[in-house]
């Protein structure tokens, strides 16, 4: 076995579980914890645009590490200097909140860790094959499944333990340990330096070959599957957001346990680990007896799965719009189906690139293919911006504030866009006052008395008043423990920036929350009650202006499933004409043992 592969290995563990312990706390901590941290909690869709763009650039970043590291300074020394930008970013985000700057603390953290993460991504794989030459080749196999298993491994143990640590010691601890382990790695790396074989830059020749007819050939035929493999993406890595949002509304008690959201995640790369052999020495073998399984054949059977398991997905929406709690195992089930077609897309996709990749363009071809991945999640976020509607604050409107010796309230004008006239609008810190705050507050008082007596949340409301300005009050059961109360404001229209609103949840029982990081912070600033009255009540309201969503609930994650379904059909005529053609290394290729290549994971 080569010297260095111990260093490689130990790096990788620590690597991995350095980002993905960051990103499983990552949702969570933008929609529940910056408010408390001194910035505004995030909506559920702002927290799944500002995750994607995130993953977008992390996986589009690897263009620029593959270029270095092809062209200029070679794998090893790109890998070293850009780790230690991945761990400026953890200390970034270790330090949120202190002095108060808690979005520059956010954004600075999560873009040096794009540049570090993204950049290393096309040259660690690649490392690890050049370490092998002809005499000890036939160790590949086994160090390429210790190589995976390590990836995996720091996977299931970061998603289990830092969502923990979110929860009990807040988010300097959460996001400062995966700091840590990435600091662990840079180290370990850098400790088997004397024991690696280097691959040099390839200078110029890189350059000509990039530009040649045969190297612009191999990249504009492999353009469409980056945006095939790009759909697959924009479902997959919502499991890091959206999935997380609606297990928040799923019982999660599984042995008698409860888990937390984020950790859901963790069931994937388990099931990596599980699913890898049972494809290759059981489903591949008993396929192949019926139909020849090329490359692009897999591709499309992983694309359909995806497909299958957001039907789940959308299933189980389905349900807690209704107001029932389905049990966390139907996600669950989403993702075996999910990481199956993971198995047949990302790691035959990331094969298929390698090698119809020019000899002298392999790294640059890696991260042709990761960019596949910052093309779904651009979708995704773009998807997510479009569909919330702005508050009427953000439209320019007329404003002016007056001051009381409590707190600040700013008036703006309303639809009229006339300041002091009946549409005008009152908004403090917390709170939103209209002309229809009255008739809202009315309607979820029968509401409570409903809850009171039922012990639920109606499915329905009938009788509902009509605003002041003519549209009956509109009333959606958003879960078993929310709903939302809404008049169409004073332009008589749906989903607009002047919609008026009242968000209903059902509190918490503290006893459940006391000793929770985020508990005891709020309690220390003042924001909830440490000793609540008797007879309060069981339901809390937020009043809002503005700020809905135009795609919402089941209709979310059904707009996503028939993406899917569209992109699997699409795939069918491309797979039908594309050619492939076969570029594999020669010895002259390498400085000292000769390089082999062989499959690994899309998460490098």
């Amino acid at each position: 076995m080569p010297p260095g592969i111990p260093y490689i290995i130990s790096n990788e563990a620590a690597e991995r579980f350095s980002f993905y312990g960051m990103k499983a706390a990552l949702a969570i901590f933008l929609a529940n914890y910056l408010g408390v941290l001194g910035g505004n909690n995030l909506t559920e869709a702002s927290a799944t645009a500002y995750v994607s763009w995130f993953n977008s650039a992390v996986y589009l970043t690897p263009l620029l590490g593959a270029i270095i590291a092809d062209a200029f300074f070679g794998k090893y020394s790109t890998i070293v200097s850009l780790s230690i930008v991945y761990c400026l970013g953890h200390l970034c985000l270790a330090l949120m909140g202190i002095g108060g700057l808690v979005e520059f603390w956010l954004l600075a953290g999560l873009g040096l860790i794009a540049l570090g993460a993204g950049g290393i991504k096309p040259c660690v794989s690649a490392h690890v094959g050049d370490q092998f030459g002809i005499k000890n080749q036939h160790l590949i196999t086994k160090i390429f499944n210790v190589f995976y298993f390590s990836i995996n491994f720091g996977a299931v143990i970061s998603n289990l333990l830092i969502p923990w640590v979110l929860k009990w010691h807040g988010p300097h601890l959460a996001f400062g340990i995966p700091g840590v382990l990435m600091a662990l790695a840079t180290l370990f790396f850098w400790m088997g330096r004397q024991k690696f074989a280097h691959i040099p830059a390839r200078g110029s020749s890189f350059i000509k070959e990039l530009f040649s007819k045969e190297g612009k050939s191999a990249i504009a035929k492999l353009i469409p599957l980056v945006l095939f493999v790009g759909m697959f993406w924009c479902l997959f890595d919502q499991t890091a957001s959206r999935l997380v949002f609606q297990a928040e509304r799923m019982n999660r008690e599984i042995f008698g346990l409860e888990i937390l959201p984020s950790q859901i995640q963790a069931a994937n790369p388990f099931l990596i680990l599980v699913l890898i052999p049972v494809f290759t020495f059981a489903i591949y073998p008993a396929a192949e007896r019926i139909v020849k399984l090329t490359p692009l054949r897999k591709i499309g059977a992983g694309l359909t799965l995806m497909a299958v398991a957001f039907i789940v997905v959308s299933l189980s929406q389905e349900a807690i719009d209704r107001g029932e709690t389905p049990h966390v195992s139907w996600q669950l089930l989403a993702y075996l189906i999910l990481t199956s077609a993971e198995v047949m897309v990302s790691i035959v996709a990331l094969e298929f690139f390698y090698t119809q990749a020019p000899r002298k363009m392999k790294s640059l071809m890696m991260a042709i293919f990761l960019s596949a991945v910052s093309v779904g999640n651009t979708f995704t976020a773009i998807v997510n911006q479009q569909i919330q509607v702005d508050g009427p604050d953000r439209k320019g409107s007329k404003v002016e504030s007056s001051q009381d010796s409590k707190s600040q309230v700013t008036r703006l004008a309303g639809y009229d866009g006339k300041l002091n006239t009946f549409d005008d609008l009152l908004i403090g810190e917390r709170t939103v006052e209209s002309s229809v705050t009255e008739l809202l507050s009315q309607t979820a008082t029968n509401i409570e008395e409903y809850y009171n007596r039922n012990e639920k949340l109606p499915l329905k409301w009938q009788d509902l008043p009509k605003d002041p300005w003519g549209s009956q009050l509109n009333y959606q059961l958003v879960s078993a423990k929310e709903a939302k109360l809404t008049s169409n404001g004073p332009d008589k229209t749906s989903k607009t920036e002047w919609d008026l609103g009242l968000n209903i949840a059902v509190k918490e029982e503290p006893k459940n929350l006391q000793g929770t990081w985020l508990y005891e912070a709020k309690k220390k600033k003042g924001m909830i009650d440490s000793e609540p009255k008797e007879n309060s009540s069981l339901l809390s309201l937020e009043f809002t202006a503005g700020g809905g969503l135009t795609l919402d609930g089941a209709d979310y994650y059904w707009f996503f499933t028939n993406l899917m379904i569209g992109t699997a059909l699409l795939f069918i005529p491309f797979a039908l004409i594309y050619r492939p053609k076969t570029y594999l290394h020669e010895k002259e290729d390498t400085q000292g043992p000769f390089t082999v290549w062989v499959l690994q994971s899309t998460r490098h």
